[in-house]
């Protein structure tokens, strides 16, 4: 097992210390990176003071993009077992 790695994530003008699996360190860069971009994306487009405000937006909006993938992954698996379903059916059929 690999050793901890601590690394520093700047995160809306604050200094976060984390002690981390190596493997994680690439996709906590980029959620932090992915984070900045949508604060200025945020503060550019309303007129918003307070960091609090704009990391809620940000927490909003990516949970609602995790919750719509869950609902979007629900509805392909459903698709696909209907497919399935379906061809089941015809194969039953045909060795009937």
């Amino acid at each position: 097992m690999a050793e901890p790695l601590k690394i520093k994530l700047s995160i809306a003008d604050r200094v976060y210390p984390l002690t981390i699996n190596p493997s994680q360190e690439e996709g906590l860069r980029l959620a932090a990176k992915k984070i900045e971009k949508m604060i200025k994306q945020f503060e550019q487009s309303y007129a918003v003071r307070d960091k609090q405000d704009v990391l809620a937006m940000c927490a909003l909006q990516f949970a609602a993009q995790v919750e719509q993938k869950q609902i979007d992954n629900s509805s392909d698996t459903q698709e696909t077992e209907e497919k399935l379903k379906a061809l089941d059916r015809l194969l039953q059929e045909q060795l009937s």
